[in-house]
């Protein structure tokens, strides 16, 4: 649900995939030092059409100009808005195994907007760590944190029996949004939004479109 000049509209969930798209390849052309583009050629770019490209934007408000085509740092600025990110979103990560602790390694969340503020982990040998300035935790000391730190995004990294509980345990202190890496579809309530990346399924689709080639 994304909410445009006080009331709530539904936006279709394909236009909403491709904003981070959007968003990703405004933020390359702003270091290049481009500052004006057309529908045509940031469609082009993108790898949409620009009546789909101009139909997708004008879903939050209207960007471009006849003539002229878009700003890029003003338009790349606007989506910022539409996704929230403008604005410093904390989070922590729970489950530092390999795919947590790649995930920590990571630098594009700060350039996003998304500061990752600490891990947390079951393994006592693991507690205490610090991996890329980020300090591991004690799992039995999330909620406090969540709560006293005003965490709203929560990234697990854990396996698929234990994910549920941990989502309802970091739900009930505070988090928003959840990313998902645990083979398991989350259930959570209203008000809370969650996205699933389930990595083998990304996999299966792969598979499925090259199979053909294996003939």
């Amino acid at each position: 649900m994304i909410r445009k000049e006080g009331e709530e509209i539904v936006i279709p969930t394909a236009v909403i995939k491709r904003l981070p798209k959007y968003h990703r390849h405004l933020s390359k052309l702003i270091r290049k030092g481009v500052e004006k583009i057309s529908s045509k050629d940031f469609g082009q770019i993108v790898g949409v059409s620009a009546p789909q490209l101009r139909q997708d934007l004008n879903h939050f408000g209207n960007f471009g100009q006849q003539g002229y085509g878009y700003n890029i740092e003003k338009l790349y600025n606007e989506l910022s808005k539409v996704m929230g990110i403008e604005k410093k979103s904390n989070m922590v990560l729970v489950g530092v195994g390999n795919l947590g602790q790649a995930l920590i390694n990571s630098t594009d969340f700060k350039r996003r907007g998304f500061y990752l503020s600490a891990a947390f982990d079951i393994n006592p040998r693991l507690v205490g760590m610090m991996i890329n300035g980020i300090k591991v935790r004690d799992i039995e000391t999330i909620e406090n944190y969540i709560r006293e730190n005003d965490i709203n995004i929560a990234i697990i990294t854990v396996p698929e029996e234990a994910a549920q509980k941990l989502a309802d345990r970091m739900i009930d202190a505070g988090v928003k949004g959840i990313w998902n890496f645990a083979p398991v579809d989350l259930k959570v309530p209203k008000g809370v939004s969650v996205e699933n990346e389930h990595l083998t399924e990304g996999l299966l689709r792969l598979s499925f479109k090259v199979k053909d080639d294996k003939k």
